[in-house]
């Protein structure tokens, strides 16, 4: 059985400990995922990464509105650095690091930028195909997060 990519769908978080909602708009943009190969690891595309930012944001109104292109109030750049997955074993723990910045419509430079890093596992009961294991505990992975980046962000002065 090939390997199939980490959906957006799997990414969003159930629940949000969001501080504070801001009035203010927000672009975003993601970079440093991987297109998934049928025969290798189930990896993160920028694409679905991105869709389940954009969703989380939705759902946690941690912004007013998401703005596609220019014209938002702040412009949110995400880059996967790095996604660690075990290559055997029976459960799997997948830890990603990634980068956020956000930064004001009006200037350059980054009102916020901090590196979030974070983990799940995923074992047989979850799923007996270890590529489904790998794909479940990556996409928990990014739902984390999208969870803790979403709480930092709720808990600045904007």
């Amino acid at each position: 059985m090939g390997s199939t990519p980490a959906m957006s769908v799997g990414m969003i978080p159930p629940r949000y400990d969001i501080v504070k909602q801001h009035p203010c708009t927000v672009s975003v943009m993601a970079a440093g995922g991987s297109e998934t190969s049928a025969m290798w690891k189930s990896q993160l595309s920028d694409e679905e990464f991105s869709l389940a930012l954009i969703e989380a944001i939705k759902n946690s109104r941690t912004f007013s509105q998401i703005i596609k292109g220019a014209g938002a109030d702040y412009a949110l750049h995400i880059t996967i650095f790095s996604v660690g997955q075990p290559s055997f074993g029976t459960s799997f723990t997948v830890k990603m690091e990634v980068g956020w910045t956000l930064k004001r419509r009006d200037g350059n430079a980054a009102v916020w930028q901090e590196s979030i890093k974070s983990e799940h596992p995923s074992a047989v009961i979850d799923a007996f195909a270890a590529a489904t294991r790998l794909r479940l505990a990556t996409e928990g992975a990014a739902r984390n997060n999208i969870a803790e980046g979403l709480v930092r962000i709720s808990k600045l002065n904007l």
